[in-house]
């Protein structure tokens, strides 16, 4: 999740960065009063906790590898207690091997150590290196959904808010377009599944 968080932060300090550049490109307007027309709102905001936490993508993508981690290390740990079944023999029986015998089977219970952690790092770089690629998967598929929803719908700017990094301290609950968003991604979703 910490990698989704991180994904979201970029997401959203890109996107005020793109609000910034298109209001220091407006053109000047002269100081006539405004009109008094209600004005369409184009900045709106998306609660990223809500939706990371209804959004089913995300939660199949989250379940996804949490079973590989579980897995993973139910794989680590077997390893392990094998390795550490075959110290435990060495020790009960080291006082009846001959010296040479002792020696060659403690090398190999040296080499047979450092693989088990040269595994574990390689397990641990590979469950990371998926673990953000599948991350970036889910933060590509909302970011591409979102230029197209907030294009029909007019957005110039879309914002996200979250309690872990709160970039949007407050936001007026009639530009909060979460429910819309989720529904939305969870219809198409679920039409890609079919």
């Amino acid at each position: 999740m910490k990698t989704q968080a991180s994904i979201f932060t970029k997401f959203a300090i890109g996107v005020m960065i793109s609000g910034t550049i298109i209001a220091c490109n407006k053109p000047k307007t002269d100081d006539k009063p405004a009109a008094t027309v209600p004005v369409k709102e184009t900045i709106v905001f998306i609660n990223q906790d809500t939706l990371i936490s209804k959004y089913n993508y995300a939660k199949d993508v989250t379940k996804t590898m949490q079973d590989k981690g579980k897995a993973a290390q139910s794989d680590l740990a077997s390893r392990g207690q094998a390795f550490q079944h075959e110290v435990d023999d060495y020790k009960k029986n080291a006082g009846t091997m001959a010296a040479d015998q002792r020696q060659t089977t403690e090398q190999r219970l040296q080499r047979e150590q450092q693989d088990l952690q040269g595994y574990q790092q390689n397990a641990t770089a590979q469950f990371q290196s998926e673990q953000s690629a599948e991350g970036n998967k889910v933060y590509d598929k909302i970011a591409d959904f979102v230029k197209g929803y907030a294009k029909e719908k007019g957005y110039k700017l879309v914002l996200t808010y979250s309690k872990a990094n709160p970039t949007v301290l407050y936001g007026d609950a009639g530009l909060d377009v979460t429910v819309d968003v989720i529904k939305r991604l969870n219809d198409a979703y679920a039409a890609e599944k079919k």
